[in-house]
Parts: structure tokens; C-alpha cells; sequence
């Protein structure tokens, strides 16, 4: 058993500050609150230390201070939450995302919103995929790629209006950076479901995304696109299958949610 109660964890290394952070937040087992003698003795940092690991944590939203001690916040939950989200995403969609690139073999992409970004989290590509700087793991901005423009056009209206109020990158000049014509496009793609991007994150690339939407319809939990070069890939011609695939994910993701509960 480690030192900090969980059977076969290894024990963070209390020599740097995200160990002692680590250690604290796993010394909550079966009890809902400690109080910071408790979490001394459990860890073994020191208790000035204790004190400023705990107060750095409750500041940024993963400890609640109550007064009889600690206990993990809601933040820890969200996160737990949605790292259980994303695999099961991940697991679910593979099969639609594999089923679209053999319809297209073009580039096949997952992707989810993190703040003004867009994050991939899975991508499919043959010997015949366009060079993209699509990355697994990468980032993009919302507003210049086909996936980020499916997101922001769901997402909560602070978001939508942070990013039309913010200078809009200029990726290359094809990027649309005027926020009156992003807003027109994105209304189009609550409207008809899909998304489009030609050549406004790199010169060469044309992308259609469509979103895989919660079971209510109306927030988008990722996104799918299939990205191809601009010279033979007609975006149009693939809408009908990525906005399918799309529809297949989200009907799925609802009937697992469903039968969970």
C-alpha cells in the first residue's frame, strides 16, 4: 500500500510542490473532510507546507476549506468527469471515425473545445492524407478551422462572445478575422448542421465538421471533420457522411448515457 493510503499507487515524490499536491489530494479515501493534522500525518509534509499546498489548491478550485478542514471540491469532480467523458467519447466514436475514412480516405478528425482552442483527440489518416497541422494532442483556434467553428457555434454565449470580441488570428489570408462574417457562418451551422473551412488554417486544406451533440440536441460535446487538399477534396461532396457519422456518435453516446443511469 502506498503512503498515501491507495492500494498499488505509487507514492508521490514530496520533494516538488505537484507531489505534495498529489499526495494531499489522494489522501482523501473514505473520509469526506480532514482536518490539516490529519493530512500531515497522512502524507508525511510538513505542516507549514501542508498549509500552503492546501490553501493553493482550495484558490484554484480543486479543495473546499471547511470548518472542520478540507474536502475535495466540485472542481475535482469535473475533472474526473470529464476525463470518464473523453474515453468513453474516444471508445465510442472510433468506430464511426474509422467507418468514415474508409468512405473517404481522406483525413478524419475528433475534436473537443478547451477554452478558445481546439483540441484533437483522435486522428485518422492514410498515405494519401494532406499535410495538415492537425496534430494528436494539438491545439487550434476555434474560428479557423472547420471543428472549431462547430464548437463555438454551440458553445455558451461568454465564450462565443470572448472570442468575437478578441482579435481573430490571421492563419493565412483566407482566415476569416472579420467577427460579423464568423457570426453569419456560425448561425449557419447551428441551421444546417455542418461546418466548412477552405484554406483558413493552412493554404492548400478544405475541411467539412459536423457536432456530436448531447442528448438534448443542443451542446456540442466534440466534433468531426474530414480534411483533404484542396485540389481534389470537394468538402461538399463528404457533407452527408461526416453529418451521419456525427448523428451515429451522439445517438450512441445518449443510449450509453441512458442505459447508465
Amino acid at each position: 500500500m502506498s503512503a498515501d493510503g491507495r492500494e498499488g499507487a505509487p507514492a508521490p515524490a514530496l520533494d516538488t510542490v505537484l507531489g505534495k499536491a498529489v499526495a494531499l489530494l489522494r489522501a482523501f479515501t473514505d473520509d469526506p473532510v480532514l482536518p490539516l493534522a490529519e493530512l500531515v500525518r497522512r502524507t508525511g509534509i510538513a505542516k507549514g507546507s501542508a498549509h500552503r499546498v492546501a490553501a493553493d489548491l482550495v484558490a484554484h478550485g480543486l479543495l473546499d476549506k471547511t470548518p472542520d478542514g478540507y474536502r475535495l471540491s466540485s472542481g475535482m469532480f469535473e475533472l474526473g468527469l470529464r476525463a470518464a467523458v473523453e474515453r468513453s467519447l474516444h471508445e465510442i466514436a472510433m468506430p464511426f471515425l474509422q467507418d468514415l475514412y474508409e468512405r473517404t480516405h481522406e483525413t478524419v478528425h475528433l475534436g473537443v473545445a478547451d477554452g478558445s482552442d481546439v483540441i484533437y483527440v483522435a486522428k485518422i489518416g492514410g498515405h494519401r492524407q494532406a499535410r495538415s497541422p492537425s496534430r494528436l494532442g494539438g491545439r487550434m483556434p476555434l474560428h479557423c478551422t472547420a471543428l472549431g467553428k462547430v464548437l463555438l457555434a454551440h458553445a455558451a454565449p461568454d465564450l462565443r462572445q470572448r472570442v468575437l470580441e478578441a482579435p481573430l488570428e490571421r492563419r493565412t489570408p483566407r482566415t476569416v478575422v472579420a467577427p460579423g462574417l464568423l457570426v453569419r457562418q456560425l448561425d449557419a451551422v447551428v441551421e444546417t448542421g455542418l461546418a466548412y473551412e477552405h484554406e483558413e488554417s493552412r493554404l492548400g486544406l478544405c475541411c467539412v465538421a459536423s457536432p456530436i451533440l448531447d442528448a438534448h440536441g443542443h451542446d456540442a460535446l466534440a466534433a468531426i471533420s474530414v480534411t483533404g487538399p484542396i485540389g481534389r477534396f470537394r468538402p461538399e461532396s463528404h457533407a452527408t457522411a461526416v453529418r451521419a457519422a456525427a448523428t451515429g456518435i451522439s445517438t450512441t453516446l445518449a443510449r450509453v448515457a441512458g442505459e447508465a443511469t
